[in-house]
């Protein structure tokens, strides 16, 4: 499998394009649909999915754009419904001006476990927190796990949004902590990669 980072939008949200056997698959198209349409199509690839770490308006805000050209669902778990439904008022209000943003039209609810997506399995770590449906996505073969605003390079998620729970988010980085082997290689939702072992380090300075 072969993972391209495209760092995204006002906020710089990671965007990751996974390749595989002629399929990709999408995590967090935060922005800039048509350099993402661009991309799948000069590489000859069919997307089969796209699936969001959590409803954050900058890790989806080309979901809508794409499905206008690519029938495909965005998977993301159900707890972040009322933050994909309220995406344009949340790009607004944080990026103080009104983008044009495409309503999200094709949900496919994930939970807890191992999932397929076309040729691409992994395995979903609900990992609450920084938003109440967050998840990581664990590929084993790969050792690669994709954390969202979970948990980045010598930092976590923040927690002083009204959903968000500072117990939730250090219960679920313990459990992402324990479950992943440490050497995996932890995309987050900004910034660099790190590795599980690196931060084990910083979590406990």
């Amino acid at each position: 499998m072969n993972i391209l980072t495209y760092s995204l939008g006002e906020l710089q949200a990671n965007t990751y394009l996974l390749i595989q056997n002629g399929e990709c698959l999408l995590i967090d198209p935060a922005d800039e649909a048509s350099f993402i349409l661009e991309e799948i199509q000069r590489r000859n690839l069919h997307l089969v999915g796209m699936i969001a770490t959590h409803g954050h308006f900058d890790h989806i805000m080309a979901v809508g754009e794409i499905q206008v050209s690519l029938d495909t669902s965005l998977y993301i778990h159900n707890k972040d419904n009322f933050l994909v439904k309220r995406l344009k008022e949340s790009a607004k209000h944080f990026l103080g001006h009104e983008p044009v943003i495409i309503p999200v039209k094709n949900i496919t609810q994930i939970k807890n476990g191992p999932i397929s997506i076309g040729t691409f399995t992994f395995e979903v770590i609900e990992t609450p927190g920084h938003t109440p449906g967050g998840c990581c996505f664990y590929f084993p073969e790969e050792q690669a796990v994709f954390s969202g605003d979970t948990l980045f390079k010598n930092a976590v998620g923040r927690t002083d949004l009204s959903y968000s729970s500072k117990n939730d988010l250090n219960t679920s980085i313990n459990r992402l902590i324990e479950k992943v082997p440490e050497e995996t290689i932890v995309y987050p939702g900004h910034g660099d990669t790190t590795t599980i072992m690196d931060e084990k380090i910083n979590l406990v300075k």
